[in-house]
């Protein structure tokens, strides 16, 4: 046997020298390459060019895994390290490209929380990235940092959305969907929970501890080692922070950030206490305008949509960016606020709102979903490179469609184009609790034309229900002509409505006259009716468009049926497809009744619109004997469903009494339409 000699410990320490200088000579090359991408950047700042090149990135990485392979490399080490370098130097090209858009000036942030909060750390990390200085406004909560953004008193906002252990934070997203406010970034902040006490604490003598919610199940095996320990919810954990500092007790923790321990003068007794050690929370920030993405940056879209009730409704919606070959990179359900039969989806893809190819597939999924909305478009961080196009990727007829189509596409009348024929072909069917209006059966509403007492709207439901009619209608909010005439008793009447529609297994509806009430209204009534009167209140129409509720949108006394579906547009585009039209006379020369019932309209609006049309003959008749041949008239002529006021005891109600039919009429009315035997 030979024996092994020892090393010199002189040739050691010289094969140790030689790696230095090797990896000094790597650190410089790395220096050098960063400059030549600051000078490509330029050029493409002057040519306007995009930041990347995917043929160029792809070939570069294979030449250097070809060259690296002749020197005896691991393939794979060369692949992840030239990859690092590639991405490197497009963040690089990316963030002179932005800051060449304009001047480094001050923003003005609304976060929740104070100095040493997560949200102000990520804020902090989102625009030092950027260059740009900041401004704080501290916010008590989510919904005022989003009001400070609103009222002006802020830029933006920059509010937690999901996180790895966690999961989404509801709030937020409930609160986003609200509001106006538009995606303009998004940043990944590393939360590190740290267990802060004051000088002199042990965690073996710890009674309580002071956490935010989110914390507390995203530190949950630690703190269930805790058995003695109280655990105190606070609204934000650089407060809890300044909450132990205030009290000045040893047996009361909080868990925070180090930051806020620096802030406050506090002990880090553990570090890492969260269940996962890689413990992400994504950031975004929100702004009142989108932002624009100049071609070429790697670019996110956040949408937001809700399917039909329908077998294969989400894969429908979910294929369509599959054939146009876009990337889906964040897919987030959960129920819709108020209506937790029904699910909200959020998406996270790869693409540019302004390239042609996702207009296209956008304008694609308006045609199959129930509500739609671009939350933003903006720069991405992730910088995942992306895949080179599959040879013999199939061309579905879906696929095809998402551009193509939108090309081939009759030209929309002008001033609307989400409500034509020209967008989508096959009717819109509204559906709501099991009623399905814009089919093949016909559907009655009924009721009231104000909700005038608990007698009265149960009688009134029951009678509904009893005589085939599908929808329960009745005025909480009465926009009156005359201001001495009854305005409707608000949301008392609307408690009353939902109940005796419930009682009776109806589905609501009712009218709502201003965009403050809309979403009181929305939490309880099945769909949103604006009436004739506010067909063209603009501010109103777009807020039932940003409400998950169908919409039911009364014809203007002196509208056209162009500008019918010109205000139809205003909900549509704010991302409710749920609309259907209702024509209810309108104003002429001639006498004999309230109004004119124009039911030319029907086939008209059937052959312009997708939208369901139905047809209110009280409103045009004034008179209730003249309301069934009306109703009969309409049914004839296509209409999609019919809306009649109802009464007890017409000759006592407070509004609308004259053309309000008998429970018998209404009974008779329903036999003459073959609802009822």
């Amino acid at each position: 046997m030979n024996e092994r000699s020892d090393p010199n410990p002189g040739d050691i320490e010289q094969i140790r020298d030689d790696i230095d200088r090797i990896d000094a000579d790597i650190l410089k090359l790395l220096a050098e390459r960063k400059a030549h991408s600051l000078r490509i950047a330029k050029e493409k700042g002057i040519h306007d060019r995009p930041s990347r090149d995917q043929t160029r990135e792809e070939g570069l990485i294979s030449d250097r895994i070809a060259s690296g392979m002749e020197h005896d490399l691991d393939s794979g080490l060369v692949n992840r390290v030239w990859r690092e370098i590639v991405n490197d130097s497009v963040r690089i090209q990316q963030e002179f490209l932005d800051r060449a858009e304009g001047p480094n000036q001050a923003v003005t942030v609304a976060i929740q929380g104070i100095d040493g909060s997560y949200s102000q750390l990520a804020a902090q990390q989102y625009f030092d990235h950027k260059g740009t200085s900041v401004n704080y406004v501290r916010s008590p909560t989510f919904a005022a940092a989003i009001s400070a953004v609103q009222r002006g008193e802020a830029d933006v906002a920059v509010l937690p959305i999901e996180n790895t252990t966690s999961g989404a934070i509801s709030e937020v997203y409930d609160l986003l969907l609200e509001s106006n406010l538009r995606f303009v970034g998004d940043v990944r902040f590393r939360i590190r929970h740290c267990l802060l006490g004051i000088e002199g604490a042990s965690i073996s003598e710890l009674r309580r501890i002071y956490c935010h919610p989110q914390a507390v199940a995203q530190c949950s095996e630690f703190l269930a080692q805790l058995d003695r320990c109280e655990i105190v919810y606070f609204s934000d954990t650089a407060l809890s922070g300044q909450k132990i500092r205030d009290l000045g007790d040893p047996t009361v923790a909080a868990i925070a950030s180090e930051e806020a321990a620096r802030i406050f003068g506090l002990d880090v007794l553990k570090t890492g206490i969260a269940n996962r050690d890689e413990n992400y929370t994504r950031f975004v920030v929100v702004a009142p305008e989108p932002a624009h993405v100049p071609e070429g940056i790697p670019t996110k879209t956040s949408i937001v949509m809700a399917v039909g009730n329908h077998p294969g409704a989400l894969m429908d919606a979910l294929g369509v960016f599959h054939d146009a070959d876009i990337n889906l990179v964040m897919l987030e359900s959960r129920p819709i606020p108020n209506n937790p039969r029904e699910e909200l989806f959020y998406l996270d893809f790869d693409g540019n709102i302004s390239d042609p190819s996702v207009v296209a597939v956008l304008d694609t999924l308006t045609r199959l979903v129930r509500f739609m909305r671009v939350l933003g478009s903006y720069p991405s961080r992730d910088l995942r490179p992306k895949p080179v196009e599959r040879k013999g990727r199939r061309a579905t007829p879906r696929g095809r469609s998402a551009l193509t189509q939108l090309e081939a596409s009759p030209s929309s009348p002008k001033g609307y184009r989400l409500g034509s024929r020209g967008h989508k072909e096959q009717n819109t069917v509204v559906e709501v609790a099991g009623v399905k209006l814009g089919g093949e059966d016909l559907v009655v509403i009924a009721g009231p034309c104000a909700v005038e007492s608990w007698d009265q709207m149960m009688t009134a439901a029951k009678a509904v229900k009893e005589s085939g009619g599908s929808i329960l209608r009745g005025g909480c909010f009465k926009p009156r002509t005359s201001p001495y005439s009854f305005q409707g008793l608000g949301m008392e009447a609307l408690e009353i409505l939902v109940e005796a529609g419930k009682a009776y297994g109806l589905p609501v509806v009712t009218e709502v006259v201003s965009p403050e009430d809309v979403e009181g209204v929305a939490r309880k009534a099945d769909i949103l009716q604006i009436g004739t009167r506010n067909m063209q209140n603009f501010s109103l129409l777009s807020a039932v468009g940003r409400a998950h509720r169908p919409v039911m949108l009364k014809r203007g006394m002196s509208s056209s049926l162009d500008e019918l579906l010109q205000a139809a547009e205003y909900i549509l585009s704010e991302g409710n497809q749920q609309v259907f039209l209702c024509e209810r006379g309108i104003r002429t020369f001639e006498t004999s009744t309230r109004n004119t019932l124009d039911l030319s309209a029907v086939p008209v609006l059937r052959q312009r619109t997708h939208l369901p049309v139905i047809v209110d003959p009280s409103h045009a008749a004034g008179d209730r004997d003249l309301v069934p041949p009306l109703a009969l008239a309409a049914q004839a002529i296509g209409a999609h469903g019919i809306m009649v006021e109802i009464h007890p005891d017409p000759d006592t109600a407070l509004s609308d009494g004259p053309q309000s039919l008998t429970l018998d009429q209404f009974r008779e009315m329903m036999v003459g339409l073959g609802l009822s035997s």
